[in-house]
């Protein structure tokens, strides 16, 4: 299934400008339905009220690093819930180290993208989700 503009994203990250610079990467490349929190567990609570509200969202990209409750933390808290098992979950992450890559594939994760990235980076990880 390809990605649609519409579809409903979560961008976690505890640092205001990476979020804000996601978003706007993400309205570049034609992305509309956008919310973001400011840790996981903010996420989790926004999942929560979405997932009541019957208009859940379809699209999480969160960073590794965050307080409270890890990017990593969060991709292990939403596989074990049978609500957002199957959720696409992109992490994004300032370094590609293997040990990080290898614990983030064994929690689930959908994709992951290194710190500095392009829109046309973020693009072509999402496309590569929804194929």
């Amino acid at each position: 299934m390809a990605s649609r503009t519409d579809m409903k994203i979560l961008v976690v990250d505890d640092v205001a400008t990476m979020r804000k610079i996601i978003k706007t990467m993400l309205t570049k490349i034609g992305y509309t339905n956008l919310s973001d929190a400011n840790d996981g567990i903010a996420a989790w609570t926004k999942l929560e009220q979405a997932h009541l509200e019957k208009q859940p969202y379809e699209f999480v990209i969160a960073d590794w690093n965050m307080p409270n409750l890890s990017g990593l933390d969060f991709l292990k808290k939403l596989r074990a819930d049978s609500n957002y098992k199957s959720l696409p979950f992109l992490m994004i992450t300032a370094s590609a180290e293997q040990d990080n890559i290898v614990a983030a594939v064994r929690a689930g994760v959908s994709n992951f993208v290194v710190k500095p990235f392009s829109a046309q980076v973020l693009q072509e990880k999402i496309d590569k989700i929804f194929k």
